[in-house]
């Protein structure tokens, strides 16, 4: 029912990078994403929201400023019947000076219960590249007969509007915030939803539960669980600030959760997001003293290996230090670094969980490492890393259709269930299997990877493929 799609080339950091073709255009970046929602007297719906990143795009003189221009083609079918469609034309604000912002647009189409498959295509007017397009199925859920909860709208403004705007909704104007990273200097999350049927209760009035559980270690964050009271409706719009500047760097799930006056919960929903709140650390004070035992544990001539063997373990500051200590050479901070990280980390078992994550280090080694890059550098070796083995390894290493590829299935990550990571080696080359696809939060997504696996680029049914799950897409 939820998914994002990030129509562009792959980018694994935060901050976009303007990408040219060869024949000076600029290659258009989208964000869409989809939210369920049910209205009386309409029935079920679902809203697409979509975030052009303004510096993608190209523009030309319009007026007594520049504008870009951009074609949208939405197609939903059911077998081989269309049930939807819709195409346009959207105009980008005018610019009149050189801050060009991202722009956002909102779709909603009422559709019947059901599975569906979802086409959408973006063409860059101003530019002779190819159009961006993309596939996914989609499933309407029934909101209307039952107590329920609309899917999580998370806000990027949300004010008093007017109910003309495409962005109204519940009296307020809210332009849809598309993305799940939260850097240090986003501090709100602005939240809203709807609740269904709470007149079925039995009493008139009901609470929602908020809670914010840490997806590594699947415990609340006591310090924003909240409880409010409510009337009972046909339809309850519920809009709230959830403020996270004191919330740690890590990737969180945010529960909302009705329930009713003998405090069973009738129903919930979530939404998943990544903060990075990084504190600095001084990992280069005299003070350090190291531990004999510990520093025995690594050779001399391994230093530099284990140092930056921490990197898939760790966020922000903490990469940016191991970085800076690589480049210094300098063995005697690189030790200090490594065994303030484990006590920092595992102040209980600080040797133990080294021992353990050393060996470990040394098995994607063994198993992950190319001619260019070491096992921990790998995708697989990062993978292995950060979140541990995997549950069950689906392989097709030889086939005349397909590029050799492994699916990782993990039961299990923290408080997260059944997420998938998809590898594959377009080139062939011995153990170089690349992430193409996870529906982990933070990871690559790509919806288009069960064709990006084939050879000819079409559609292939493997009996170990298992195609079916993605929530997301990484899209070029």
């Amino acid at each position: 029912m939820k998914y994002i799609f990030l129509l562009l080339t792959t980018i694994l950091c935060s901050n976009f990078a303007i990408a040219s073709t060869k024949n000076g255009s600029k290659k258009m970046r989208a964000y869409l994403d989809s939210k369920q929602f049910y209205a009386p007297g309409i029935g079920n719906y679902i809203e697409f929201q979509f975030q052009f990143v303004g510096y993608s795009l190209n523009y030309i003189q319009k007026d007594n400023g520049l504008s870009a221009e951009v074609v949208v083609e939405l197609e939903i079918s059911k077998g081989d019947s269309i049930v939807a469609s819709d195409a346009y034309r959207l105009h980008s604000p005018l610019i009149t000076d050189s801050i060009i912002d991202d722009f956002y647009d909102i779709k909603r189409f009422a559709l019947k219960p059901g599975g569906y498959t979802f086409n959408v295509t973006l063409q860059d007017l101003n530019s002779s590249n190819e159009a961006l397009s993309a596939t996914q199925t989609i499933v309407i859920e029934e909101l209307g007969d039952a107590i329920s909860i609309s899917d999580i709208f998370i806000a990027e403004t949300a004010n008093k509007g007017d109910e003309k705007s495409v962005f109204y909704k519940s009296g307020y104007e809210m332009i849809p915030h598309l993305s799940t990273f939260y850097p240090k200097d986003l501090n709100a999350i602005p939240v809203y939803f709807e609740l269904y049927n709470t007149n079925l209760l039995e009493d008139d009035v009901f609470a929602i539960k908020q809670t914010l559980i840490n997806a590594q270690t699947d415990k609340e964050v006591e310090s924003l669980t909240a409880y409010s009271k409510h009337d009972t409706s046909i339809v309850t719009p519920f809009l709230r600030v959830v403020d996270i500047s004191d919330v740690p760097s890590g990737k969180y799930i945010l529960k909302y959760t009705i329930v009713n006056k003998n405090m069973k919960e009738l129903s919930f929903q979530t939404y998943e997001f990544e903060r990075s709140n990084s504190i600095e650390i001084d990992y280069f004070s005299n003070e350090i003293v190291l531990d004999p035992s510990f520093q025995n544990s690594i050779p001399d001539d391994s230093v530099g290996f284990f140092l930056e063997s921490l990197i898939p373990i760790s966020k922000g500051v903490e990469v940016k230090n191991i970085i800076d200590i690589a480049k210094r050479r300098d063995a005697k901070s690189a030790r200090k670094y490594i065994q303030l990280y484990w006590t920092q980390t595992a102040p209980n078992n600080t040797y133990e969980a080294w021992i353990q994550y050393k060996a470990q280090v040394l098995f994607v080694e063994k198993l992950y490492r190319t001619n260019i890059l070491t096992g921990f550098e790998s995708d697989r070796g990062r993978v292995y890393l950060q979140y541990g083995a995997p549950s069950n390894i689906n392989r097709s290493e030889y086939s005349p259709t397909e590029y050799p590829y492994e699916i990782w299935i993990y039961d299990k990550i923290g408080a997260f269930s059944n997420k998938r990571f998809v590898f594959y080696n377009p080139s062939l080359i011995n153990n170089g299997h690349q992430l193409l696809h996870s529906d982990m939060i933070g990871e690559l997504k790509n919806l288009n990877w069960p064709s990006e696996i084939s050879k000819n680029g079409e559609l292939n049914t493997s009996p170990n493929g298992n195609f079916g799950g993605s929530s997301g897409r990484d899209f070029n």
